[in-house]
């Protein structure tokens, strides 16, 4: 978890680079901006009045490779891309930066002087003008990119105002400090300023904070209004007339960013004759199945009367795919950013690209079907395509987002069923192929596995005993959500000793392969 104290302190800063280094690529996220949140990986000796006393102490390097650090970096940079501020790499553009107009994020491995979390920052510290650094602690996230990616926007978040956003019940019962967000697979939704580890779709929000469930708190209004810098300057034109940016329908590929949540990129195309058009706009990601997108992308298609003919918002990915066919003439498509089942479009944010192609695909469609029966899992699907079909690979994830291969099926068959269930939910998808080399998946469907991978004793004296059918890490939290013990276990029986808390009811999390079994135990 992380945490982050509003404190404010008249202070002095020396911060000293360590002797030995090891090479961190340099990257920058938006060069002609000033103000500057720096991704600190290779060591830092700090000396700070907010920090130990002011005692100075060194911060060891990351254990990271160059690419888990581009990773990092690609996802902080993505979570800050509406807004005209440089995410940086760099040391020496981070002391180029106005001082009060800038944030050094220090990634390391030396925790032991702050227990018990996964970062630190002081809140509205970016304008203070001291170089008061922030920390994100690698060792407590496992070294893993996706979770340092989190931690390093959630910490640089309390620098630039943002407190902490919770979870209530319909009765304004406070039901997480951290809210966990809502969801599974590539849609599923954190906010960033909450505990956003678990979901791909993570961001900017609105929602309350921990000071009451009226408390709503605008995020992008404080990241822009106090800060000293705002949003980036709008790449595209929302008007669809004469000036609105042409695109080649045969051979498009452009970039764009949605910065705020009324943002519309509007672009012309001609189609030149009858026939049909496959239009996609894909959210940046950092890997397969939209992996860290920020950005849910809508399509609205218009023909040249500006009238609206459909609109494309899949539900179940990230992207938006118009795949029609058209009579010749002009038309206009308005791209933007859109809510689904687990957010809302506020923070649907981020960057894009636009790809387009005319002519028949030979794959139109693949969907999949499926259901629990007994233990096993029945799946069945329908491939309408135009040319014979050569493989049929069945693919299978506990998270929705990270596949790998189950089997390859027969092209005569279309249906399988999977009787080793080894998660709580299981999600499958079915990668069609065709004799001359085209590929199309499937939607991605999701059925509950073993209802409980772990066996605990909710009720304990001296230790919490748990049965486990895989390896294991757990986070156990108080009442006031504040982790009071954490570690890794291995297949088989293992206990938390709890001896030394106070009785009452603790929150036990038991991750294993990106899924979470949630436990009350009560220890008396």
């Amino acid at each position: 978890m992380k945490f982050f104290t509003s404190k404010i302190f008249t202070i002095t800063l020396v911060l000293l680079s360590l002797a030995a280094k090891s090479q961190v690529p340099n990257l920058s996220s938006f060069t002609t901006g000033a103000p500057t949140i720096f991704l600190d990986f290779d060591g830092q000796r700090v000396q700070h009045a907010a920090w130990q006393s002011g005692v100075a102490f060194d911060c060891a390097p990351a254990a990271l490779s160059n690419t888990q650090i581009i990773e990092i970096f690609n996802r902080v940079s993505e979570d800050y891309r509406p807004f005209a501020v440089n995410i940086t790499t760099d040391s020496t553009v981070f002391l180029a930066a106005p001082v009060a107009r800038r944030i050094r994020v220090i990634v390391t491995p030396t925790s032991a002087w702050y227990p018990n979390a996964g970062g630190i920052s002081y809140l509205g510290c970016f304008n203070w003008g001291d170089d008061v650094p922030a920390f994100v602690f690698s060792d407590k996230l496992n070294n893993s990119s996706k979770n340092i990616g989190e931690c390093c926007t959630h910490e640089s978040g309390h620098s630039v105002g943002l407190s902490h956003q919770s979870r209530y019940d319909a009765n304004c019962a406070l039901v997480e400090h951290y809210n966990t967000g809502i969801g599974t697979g590539e849609t599923s939704w954190a906010p960033v300023m909450g505990n956003s580890y678990y979901r791909n779709m993570t961001g900017w929000t609105d929602g309350p904070t921990p000071s009451g469930c009226t408390s709503a708190q605008d995020n992008l209004s404080i990241i822009t209004t106090q800060n000293g810098f705002t949003y980036r300057t709008d790449d595209y034109t929302d008007v669809m007339d004469s000036i609105t940016t042409t695109i080649n329908p045969a051979n498009c590929n452009v970039s764009g960013i949605i910065t705020t949540p009324t943002d519309n990129d509007a672009f012309k195309f001609i189609m030149p004759q009858d026939g049909t058009i496959h239009i996609e706009a894909t959210p940046y990601s950092v890997g397969a199945n939209d992996n860290g997108a920020n950005l849910d992308v809508m399509i609205l298609l218009y023909d040249n009367a500006n009238t609206l003919l459909k609109t494309y918002n899949s539900l179940t990915t990230m992207q938006a795919v118009i795949d029609t066919t058209l009579n010749s003439g002009t038309y206009y498509i308005l791209v933007k950013g859109a809510g689904n089942n687990n957010a809302t479009n506020y923070g649907s944010l981020g960057s894009y690209t636009l790809t387009s192609a005319l002519g028949v695909l030979a794959i139109h469609n693949v969907s999949l079907q499926g259901s629990k029966i007994g233990q096993s899992h029945m799946l069945r699907w329908n491939i309408v395509a135009d040319e014979p079909i050569v493989s049929q690979v069945l693919e299978t994830s506990a998270n929705g987002i990270q596949f790998s291969l189950l089997t390859n099926v027969a092209t005569a068959i279309k249906n399988y069923e999977n009787a080793s269930l080894k998660t709580a939910n299981v999600f499958y998808r079915i990668k069609a192929t065709t004799t001359i080399g085209e590929s199309m998946y499937s939607n991605i469907i999701a059925l509950k596995g073993n209802d409980k991978l772990f066996t605990v004793s909710t009720i304990a004296n001296q230790t919490i005993q748990i049965t486990a059918t895989d390896n294991y890490s757990y986070k156990l939290f108080d009442v006031n959500a504040r982790l009071v013990a954490f570690g890794k276990e291995k297949i088989g029986v293992s206990s938390i000793n709890v001896a030394k808390f106070s009785n009452g009811m603790y929150i036990l999390q038991i991750l294993n392969n990106n899924t979470i079994q949630t436990e009350r135990i009560i220890k008396q």
